[in-house]
């Protein structure tokens, strides 16, 4: 502040609060349905939407039900989705196979989606961990994750998503090196304007249980992925993870989970002035949805105050399963 305040009763803050015009007229921070990214979870089997038991309100989509999604995102103002996949366990292996299939699940859903609203971004999740039959998100050998082999299999998957007319790749894996074997891999194939949207601050969280259950990998899941996810107690570490993914060829960085590390946001957006998402994670989304249900709070003030947070602290965008609700809200 370059002068303190006059003191009471000539300075009255609340008379800046007393009516709703005056609130929206000073609001420092304002959310809008542009600052929303939808993730759908989508899967290869015959029905239509599946219920994700763990995440109410939200189900597994096939290719057709995710194009319908993203026309909706479209007329709400959503600019973007983002793709995760829940694949039949029988296409699952040691190394992933799937991952790099052409005519995969993602492949035929991006198309599916750019037929049908081609204005919205498609923004694909570039990972192992839903294609393994160990729930890793790299190749893994003698109980370790080997990044170096992991590398060319993210490339190999991050060129199959562009080809199929992904916006955005999105690698989320956390081995070292994987935005440089990416970017090389898109600008070899005539793809050096495909986005990179780097989970650069991804931490080895608790929150994240209700999307693997979502996607299939929960029970697969040997161990625990602190190997290669950040240590919750490290903050400076973060920076030195963006800045080596920006050197490498990122466009735009991520950090997970989302409420437990506005601190992080906060400072990777102010030291490196790229846009800065965050991902409202399963585990938040879960636990205000069991809240809401047993009468705990407010769900729709809770989804806006908290994504109202995500934008005060320096994002550019949120991914939200809350994202559809809240645009509905914000447009009314």
């Amino acid at each position: 502040m370059s002068h303190l305040p006059a003191p009471f009763p000539l300075a009255r803050p609340r008379r800046l609060r007393r009516s709703p015009w005056l609130r929206r007229l000073v609001a420092e921070t304002v959310l809008t349905p542009a600052d929303l990214v939808w993730p759908l979870i989508i899967h290869d089997g015959p029905d239509a939407r599946i219920a994700v038991p763990s995440m109410p309100g939200v189900d597994r989509l096939s290719p057709a039900e995710a194009a319908r999604a993203a026309v909706r995102a479209r007329d709400l103002g959503i600019p973007a989705v983002a793709l995760f996949p829940n694949v039949n366990p029988a296409i699952k292996d040691a190394v992933g196979s799937g991952a790099t299939d052409p005519d995969g699940l993602v492949p035929q859903t991006i198309q599916a989606i750019k037929d049908a609203a081609p204005e919205i971004g498609v923004i694909t999740d570039v990972a192992l961990d839903c294609y393994t039959d160990h729930g890793h998100d790299g190749i893994l050998e003698g109980g370790i994750i080997l990044n170096d082999a992991s590398l060319e299999r993210l490339a190999e998957q991050a060129f199959i998503h562009a080809h199929a007319g992904a916006d955005a790749v999105a690698p989320s894996d956390m081995m070292d090196g994987r935005v440089q074997a990416i970017r090389e891999a898109l600008e070899a194939n005539g793809f050096q304007d495909t986005l990179i949207l780097s989970y650069a601050a991804k931490y080895a969280s608790a929150f994240y249980g209700p999307y693997r259950d979502a996607v299939g990998s929960a029970h697969a899941l040997t161990g625990d992925k602190k190997t290669y996810q950040m240590n919750s107690a490290n903050s400076d570490e973060a920076l030195k993870e963006v800045a080596m993914d920006l050197a490498e060829g990122a466009d735009m960085i991520m950090v997970k989970p989302g409420l437990p590390y506005l601190d992080i946001i906060q400072r990777v957006s102010s030291a490196f002035e790229v846009p800065t998402f965050a991902y409202q994670v399963s585990g938040e989304y879960a636990m205000m949805k069991a809240a809401a249900a047993n009468g705990w709070l407010d769900e729709d003030r809770a989804a806006l105050e908290t994504l109202t947070a995500f934008k005060r602290a320096g994002c550019a965008g949120v991914l939200t399963y809350f994202a559809a609700r809240v645009a509905e809200l914000l447009n009314d």
